[in-house]
């Protein structure tokens, strides 16, 4: 053999012996990739921290602070808001807190906090998912300023003003999830 044809036949096989290898670390590649993938999805939902119980939601442990949404001009006057108008009553403080749609208003009732979350302009109105997360956002910050770590809600947003349970979720689990401080109760009402 020549040594042109030798150093041919070499090149080849490291050629050969490169590609054989580039193969394989691509496969590893995907192979990890989807790995790590799977490990995140798993970690994003055994990281969440919203719990479903059926029950009623007035009936939650006085070491829950409650929340629910409303419109700004706080009239109240359909759905579980009404309950919150008729239990909780300060309507004139919740109006001088003058909060406009995504933030929110705030009572204390001992030691909990109740949250009005402005998601919508006027009653009849629909609330956006981004309003929905801002009003969220807000609670959160007064949550963890106030070292309120336990809230008990319904599925906010998903009744009268026809939000989507499961976004309504995502929205909550990425909003109060990444500390892991907080527990989020929600309660399914379950007619007598």
């Amino acid at each position: 053999m020549s040594p042109q044809t030798l150093s041919c036949v070499c090149w080849a096989r490291m050629l050969s012996k490169q590609l054989i290898l580039s193969s394989r670390l691509d496969l590893f590649g995907k192979v990890l990739s989807t790995t790590i993938l799977s490990q995140i999805t798993n970690m994003s939902s055994s990281t969440g921290c919203v719990r479903e119980i059926d029950g009623d939601l007035f009936a939650a442990p006085k070491d829950h602070s409650l929340a629910h949404c409303v419109a700004a001009d706080l009239k109240m006057g359909a759905g579980i808001a009404v309950r919150f108008k008729q239990l909780f009553k300060q309507e004139d403080k919740l109006k001088a807190q003058n909060v406009g749609v995504g933030g929110v208003a705030v009572l204390k009732d001992d030691a909990r906090f109740v949250y009005y979350l402005i998601t919508k302009k006027t009653s009849y109105q629909k609330p956006t998912y981004d309003d929905l997360a801002k009003s969220l956002e807000a609670m959160r910050k007064h949550m963890s300023e106030n070292g309120a770590k336990k809230l008990a809600i319904p599925r906010i947003g998903c009744g009268i003003d026809g939000l989507e349970w499961d976004k309504v979720k995502g929205i909550l689990n990425s909003t109060f999830g990444g500390e892991g401080n907080f527990e989020i109760v929600v309660y399914n009402f379950v007619p007598k």
